[in-house]
């Protein structure tokens, strides 16, 4: 393997292992406003303890989670000067800008609010400690906003001109409002939904399981349930609209994707096969006639470029291709999971039991599916852009530094070394949060009112 792929997998490696915080936190912490609003609303309840201790809870674990994530952002912000100096150089002008903007907007305001929201309980009024969860919830957004800005500018540039081969800013409007950006930030913000709605279900359900569960738990389950069984359908409907984007901006990648070699009408939907780049076909191809025109263009007569039309300007099809199904399949079981328990808990509302544990191993199982599905959706993204960095524009062989592969793989090694051990660590400390979940105390107590019992102070 040469500079350039040990590069671009050290880059995906980085890059894998960032996203999986992220994508539980951008959503996770309006799950915990939602659990501290409805505390305060059930004030002087029973029901007001047990949303307290479903805040309490899940708000260790994201802090834990928003850890990991800052470290392996620092890590990776450090591969574009030391791996990728040509994309700095002729796209810092644009990417340098949004890349600030996201730490002056969001990181600092998220940074700022956690440590109230973390150790302010007991110490600030229940209104000042909900206000503080929700400004981190909205900085993790925010950050989420300019990313996903950036990425998508990557994906589809505009508002740029060029001047002695370097990128600069022409309309900043155009730039953060690029064409594909509207629907990649939709996408990600519902992934970030299912991602950490199916953690939420997947470890309540093993705290059920193992008998460790608290009042909490079972509002928690029900929440996260009920949010993945809406979040889906949305997911399905804007994932179209992405594809018609895609289609318009980036037809190499919708050929990847869909498998077409060749420019044709009434295109078939190619549900299984094995692509055969070197031969320009799909062997063992399971089809469907006319619905990939029909699907990807709303048109079932209309025409869809193969991957002819791109001589050395298309993705590698086999990663792109099985990628995509992937996500797509885990999308589907998703759907199936998600509304099977939504169904089965509002039944129980009038039915006595507990939750079936045959559902209770379905969510277990599906704990980190929301992983599975953004990993195998990122691949399809960055690898279907290739082989530019910036769509089009910038190649990604003209723009890597000029290591030595041997450099390269030793550092590529160092980090996979890493990454396995804290992914390993973090999943077995969930499930050990899980097994053994904090309860307040006198001494540590949840808040101000929860501290005090319903009847007044002895």
């Amino acid at each position: 393997m040469d500079t350039l792929l040990l590069s671009r997998i050290q880059f995906a490696a980085n890059i894998s292992f960032h996203i999986l915080f992220p994508t539980i936190n951008i959503a996770l912490c309006w799950f915990l406003v939602y659990f501290r609003f409805r505390n305060r609303a059930a004030t002087g309840t029973k029901e007001a303890q047990h949303w307290e201790e479903a805040y309490y809870l899940w708000t260790k674990i994201f802090a834990l989670t928003f850890a990991l994530g800052v470290v392996s952002g620092i890590t990776m912000s450090f591969q574009f000067g030391t791996n990728w100096p040509g994309y700095m150089e002729k796209a810092g002008n644009i990417a340098g800008p949004l890349l600030g903007y996201e730490v002056l907007t969001a990181f600092f305001l998220e940074a700022t609010f956690l440590g109230v929201m973390l150790f302010g309980r007991g110490r600030v009024s229940d209104r000042v400690h909900l206000v503080a969860t929700l400004m981190v919830a909205a900085g993790t957004t925010l950050s989420a906003f300019w990313i996903l800005s950036l990425n998508s500018w990557m994906q589809t540039p505009a508002g740029y001109e060029i001047i002695d081969g370097k990128f600069h800013a022409k309309d900043w409007l155009a730039i953060v409002f690029n064409p594909s950006f509207p629907y990649r930030l939709a996408h990600k913000l519902l992934a970030s939904t299912l991602t950490a709605s199916f953690l939420i279900a997947g470890l309540s359900a093993w705290q059920l399981l193992r008998k460790t569960s608290n009042g909490g738990t079972h509002l928690a389950l029900r929440t996260a349930v009920m949010a993945a069984a809406f979040a889906i359908p949305v997911q399905i409907f804007v994932g179209d609209l992405h594809g018609l984007n895609t289609l318009e901006h980036q037809p190499a990648k919708i050929a990847a994707i869909e498998g077409i070699w060749h420019t044709e009408k009434s295109a078939p939907l190619t549900l299984f096969g094995w692509p055969n780049e070197k031969e320009g076909r799909t062997d063992y191809a399971v089809q469907i006639p006319k619905m990939a025109s029909l699907i990807l263009a709303h048109d079932i007569n209309a025409e869809l470029k193969g991957l002819n039309e791109f001589p050395n300007a298309h993705p590698p099809v086999a990663p792109v291709f099985w990628s995509f199904r992937i996500m797509v399949g885990m999308g589907m079981l998703m759907l199936l999971v998600s509304w099977w328990g939504a169904w089965t808990l509002w039944r129980m509302r009038t039915r006595s039991g507990g939750v079936p544990r045959k559902l209770l191993y379905a969510l277990t199982a599906m704990t980190f599916s929301g992983w599975v599905s953004t990993l195998a959706g990122w691949y399809v993204t960055e690898i279907g852009r290739q082989p530019f960095l910036v769509y089009g524009i910038l190649r990604t062989s003209d723009l890597v530094a000029p290591h030595a592969p041997g450099m390269v793989l030793s550092t590529l090694i160092a980090y996979l070394a890493v990454y396995a051990f804290l992914l390993t660590s973090y999943v077995l400390v969930l499930m050990y949060m899980a097994q053994h979940p904090a309860m307040p105390t006198p001494e540590t107590p949840l808040s101000p009112k929860a501290a005090t019992p319903v009847g007044g102070p002895a």
